[in-house]
């Protein structure tokens, strides 16, 4: 119901205009009978004449030489195109009255110099009020348009930030690769199936604007699974799930940023102690999601090389995906560093 409004608000604008306008004369009408008497069949009639000349005039206006005069901007040629015919149609107007009226003693009235002052001006305010709807409704489609390019031009940035995260993913998990291959570890036919169930997802789930929360979930469980073989499982990870995730929807890869800078910034088996903690917590719509992960030695830290690349872009996604709908804190110890993205999912 409320596209349709949205779709025909204009014609609705205008039909609600003229429903007034003529609810007034009848009203009008109907108290000058009150106080004189009136003969409703005659009253009707010249409330039609005056309704009728009254549209023809507003709408040659808005559909003819309003038209022209905003394709040619010349004000003094608008003028002469416009008043001839609208004299000539409130001449019209007048005339006819005046015939209907007969040798009623009211027919001089109808002749006389302030009934066409006073017929002109009524027609003259109307078409004036008509025309600001024309206006009114070239604004709407202006604003329909800008939010239409709006749209477009956010969507752009989304799918280019999208396409950063995957050369992003590749380059970490072709070193996770290089190094298991170097080694010559069993688990290298592993990862590439891994990476190969991840990149079918990323290639073809991720191009929608939405996707299932639990395809964003077994998507981080692979990565999660790379990391460990990476890392012979000598590192705790826990990730833990709470609430119901079922038929929630979520921006694909906004969660993977947090989790990859885990693994990249606090985590290398040569460090003892090294540990990544995760969780996602459901409460209806509302989603927390948290990530924690121990601290490297700030020389080794340096080495990994922080561009913070990952993160601008996922916070830039999160300001165009969900504004007003998350927040993100982060909280950086000396022993270990924490995020934790409060969003509503729908």
């Amino acid at each position: 119901m409320q596209s349709y409004f949205q779709r025909n608000r204009i014609f609705l604008l205008h039909l609600l205009f003229w429903c007034v306008y003529l609810s007034f004369n009848i009203y009008s009408a109907s108290f000058y009978s009150q106080v004189r008497g009136y003969d409703w069949s005659r009253g009707l009639m010249f409330t039609g004449i005056q309704f009728g000349f009254t549209f023809v005039i507003a709408y040659l206006n808005y559909f003819l030489f309003l038209p022209r005069f905003l394709s040619h901007k010349k004000i003094w040629r608008y003028l002469m195109e416009f008043v001839v015919p609208f004299a000539l149609l409130v001449m019209l107007r007048v005339y006819v009255q005046r015939i209907l009226m007969g040798d009623s003693p009211r027919a001089e009235f109808f002749s006389s110099h302030m009934y066409i002052i006073q017929v002109a001006a009524i027609a003259l305010f109307i078409t004036i009020f008509v025309s600001m709807l024309r206006f009114a409704a070239e604004w709407f489609e202006l604003e329909a348009k800008k939010k239409e390019i709006e749209n477009e031009k956010l969507m752009a940035e989304l799918n280019f930030l999208k396409a950063q995260i995957n050369p992003h993913f590749l380059f970490n998990t072709l070193n996770n690769l290089y190094y298991l291959a170097y080694s010559k570890s069993d688990n290298t036919t592993e990862v590439i199936s891994k990476l190969s169930q991840m990149m079918r997802y990323m290639i073809y789930e991720s191009n929608h604007e939405r996707v299932q929360l639990n395809k964003e979930i077994e998507y981080m469980q692979n990565y999660i699974s790379l990391e460990q073989l990476r890392l012979n499982n000598e590192v705790p990870i826990k990730f833990t799930i709470e609430g119901q995730t079922e038929n929630i929807c979520i921006a694909p890869l906004i969660f993977i940023t947090f989790l990859e800078n885990a693994f990249k910034h606090g985590v290398t088996n040569k460090q003892s102690g090294a540990w990544v903690n995760l969780a996602i917590k459901m409460n209806g719509k509302q989603c927390t999601y948290t990530v924690e992960n121990s601290k490297l030695p700030a020389s080794a830290d340096s080495k990994e090389g922080k561009s913070g690349i990952g993160l601008r872009n996922v916070q830039r996604r999160l300001e165009l995906s969900y504004p007003d709908q998350y927040r993100l804190k982060t909280e950086d110890n000396p022993d270990r560093y924490s995020v934790q993205l409060d969003i509503t999912l729908s």
